[in-house]
């Protein structure tokens, strides 16, 4: 154990970890753990690398600007060097991403810019167009552009890549990555090619993303949409060399974020939504074996960075992607069923600093009121505030004395038409019957039944 000078020498040599506990077939599954470094990804490696290539090469001045487009990891990763080195940051960041890596590259001072994630290339809210146009506006300023930058996969083959190598004892026979930027599979597969050359390269995609069908049957394919962060493209970058794969895999969403939950629940690790289309892939690939062989993957950032959006059930069921039980009615628009606990309550009992930390705590604006398992009222922000204004020692009083008793409770069996009268007086329906309250449909709810249903 040694001291570190600074947070740049703690990146990279990340510990190499065996699986146990998944069915891999005749197979060693392994992985390594790029969430173990400072900033929480693989990213931070090419960060470095190609920030340290823009200095000696004279494209970076001293109080100058980076830019960069970024699902979010790389973002970080130059966060942490531009910090360290005394440079601003630019990101421009598709509005997929998950809101605690936005709140993260914020927080380590960097200028985000979010943009449209439903556009391909050549749209000029296009993240890659975007960024690029802001580096020609901005005075002083360098574009790293991790897809074009040869930096980026000569971080894997000169340091990832060895560092495997090494932790294998020279022993691998498949290598599976993912394509975000395509530095990982380019360096790798260049490194495996000449000191590894029965390392096959295996490639997990996301099922929307081009480069499945490019691998296993070199066909362009019309890009499609999906949730899984940081890899997957609608592209193929320029750095980016598919001839050294061997294989590809399409992981759809839905496996991916349960793989992701089962190496926490299985390994203890706390992996991104890659690390689950990644598992996926290589645990088919290991299933497909007649021999034994030694398969390495990575956990390419840590599932901190996504409990809002694949940690969350609430989320699952609004992108449909959380088997729940189905009913045939209202109970199955209700996003936050009341007998999974997900539904944020308060009583009568309780005083309006409790209820107005509940509603900062988990960003809602209304809370059913309960007492004795029934709705017996609602609370919203506006009554909180009209319960306040004026006297800030209102904020001891009781909920009861504030909260809306005038209910719309619907029965569960009602017709769906019923709900939009009261949409349309900016209330939400309560789905109850005599003995059970079920849940809240808010608009929003309604919103993602009909996205769900028109798929």
């Amino acid at each position: 154990m040694t001291i570190a000078n600074s947070v740049l020498e703690m990146i990279g040599n990340t510990p190499m970890l065996k699986l146990n506990h998944f069915d891999t077939g005749p197979c060693e599954l392994f992985v390594k753990m790029e969430n173990q470094n400072p900033g929480g990804s693989i990213k931070d490696r090419i960060a470095v690398t190609m920030i340290d290539a823009a200095e000696k090469e004279g494209k970076i001045k001293p109080g100058g600007t980076i830019i960069e487009a970024t699902a979010g990891n790389t973002g970080l990763g130059l966060g942490l060097v531009a910090a360290q080195k005394g440079y601003k940051l630019v990101l421009v960041i598709p509005d997929k991403m998950s809101p605690e890596k936005i709140r993260h590259i914020r927080a380590m001072g960097a200028d985000v810019r979010i943009t449209r994630s439903d556009v391909q290339k050549g749209h000029p809210e296009y993240y890659q167009d975007y960024a690029a146009r802001l580096a020609r506006e901005i005075p002083n300023s360098f574009y790293i552009d991790q897809f074009s930058n040869s930096n980026n996969p000569l971080t894997h083959e000169t340091q990832t890549g060895p560092e495997i190598l090494a932790q294998m004892e020279g022993k691998i026979d498949a290598m599976v990555v993912g394509v975000g930027s395509s530095g990982t599979v380019t360096g790798l597969g260049r490194f495996f090619k000449k000191h590894a050359p029965n390392c096959e390269m295996v490639l997990a995609d996301p099922v929307g993303s081009i480069l499945t069908e490019m691998v296993n049957n070199g066909r362009m394919t019309e890009a499609g949409s999906w949730l899984v962060e940081g890899i997957g493209e609608d592209f193929v970058p320029s750095i980016c060399d598919l001839d050294l794969v061997h294989k590809a895999y399409a992981i759809s969403d839905k496996e991916a974020f349960q793989l992701q939950r089962e190496l926490l629940e299985k390994e203890g690790v706390m992996g991104g939504s890659s690390a689950g289309t990644l598992l996926a892939a290589a645990i088919k690939y290991c299933q497909e074996q007649t021999t034994p062989k030694r398969v390495v993957t990575f956990v390419c950032d840590t599932g901190n960075k996504y409990l809002s959006k694949s940690f969350n059930d609430a989320w699952l069921a609004d992108q449909g992607l959380l088997s729940r039980e189905l009913f045939g009615d209202l109970r199955d628009l209700i996003a936050r069923p009341a007998d999974t606990g997900d539904i944020v309550t308060v009583t009568s009992d309780d005083n309006l600093i409790t209820t107005y930390k509940r509603m900062r705590m988990f960003d809602v604006s209304q809370l059913p009121v309960m007492d004795s398992g029934k709705v017996v009222g609602l609370i919203d922000e506006s009554d909180i505030l009209l319960g306040i204004y004026g006297h800030k020692e209102n904020f001891n009083k009781k909920v009861s004395e504030v909260m809306v008793t005038d209910l719309d409770i619907v029965p569960p069996r009602a017709d769906i038409d019923t709900i939009l009268p009261l949409f349309k007086q900016d209330k939400i329906a309560i789905v109850a019957d005599s003995d059970t309250f079920y849940g809240l449909i808010t608009q929003i709810d309604l919103i993602n039944h009909l996205r769900k249903t028109a798929i």
